[in-house]
């Protein structure tokens, strides 16, 4: 009674990952075809940047993790088997190498990356349009936060901030993030659950002091 079972479950897990836009562009990368080259580049260049940037919170550090993804990528896509999808393998391969220069900066600077404590407007991060009917108080309050959550997100542990980036930021399910970071599942659900709440807590502790003092002025 339990074989139809059996015969279904493992007829699901065999779906195919990859879209049928993903094996198009894996095909034309292993062809070494200039376009797929450009259109690899121009879907996830930005997203790999802005992974990167809040794993290392620095512009050149991102930046050189940038370029050895891709790197890497055209280096071993004749070795892609498909056992995930084309944007868990990138992202895979985005925070490993950001692993390694975090442990390079460890190494040879002899701590963590510094935290950057003001966030410069020519920075390239994700933004959306503002809109024209907010007050320019509304826009500067949103700014504001956005900026203090970057800031907190460089002040927890980076364990947490990856699995936090990866599901509140690049909203990535837990299992493209189980796979990308090789862990469990239930590792990821714990790590998310503290990033968190580590979050809240650096959010609080700088949130409350600033609201007392304008409730003072």
């Amino acid at each position: 009674m339990t074989t139809p079972l059996t015969f279904d479950l493992s007829t699901q897990a065999a779906e195919p990952l990859l879209s049928f836009e993903d094996t198009q562009l894996i095909e034309g990368l292993r062809a070494g075809a200039e376009a797929s080259y450009e259109r690899l580049i121009g879907r996830f260049q930005q997203p790999v940047y802005n992974l990167a940037y809040r794993l290392l919170n620095d512009s050149g550090d991102a930046s050189d993790v940038t370029q050895e993804v891709f790197l890497k990528v055209f280096r071993n896509v004749q070795h892609f088997q498909g056992k995930s999808s084309l944007r868990t393998w990138v992202y895979r391969i985005a925070v490993n190498e950001s692993h390694n220069r975090r442990r390079w900066l460890f190494r040879h600077r002899h701590k963590e990356v510094g935290l950057q404590e003001e966030f410069e407007d020519s920075e390239p991060r994700d933004r959306s349009l503002a809109d024209a009917g907010r007050s320019p108080y509304d826009r500067a309050f949103d700014s504001e936060k956005h900026a203090l959550l970057e800031e907190a997100l460089t002040r927890i542990n980076p364990s947490f901030r990856e699995a936090v980036v990866l599901r509140d930021v690049e909203d990535l399910s837990y299992d493209e993030i189980a796979d990308i970071l090789q862990i469990s599942m239930g590792t990821v659900k714990s790590r998310i659950l503290r990033g968190r709440e580590a979050l809240r807590i650096q959010l609080t502790a700088r949130i409350s002091p600033e609201l007392q003092l304008r409730e003072c002025l």
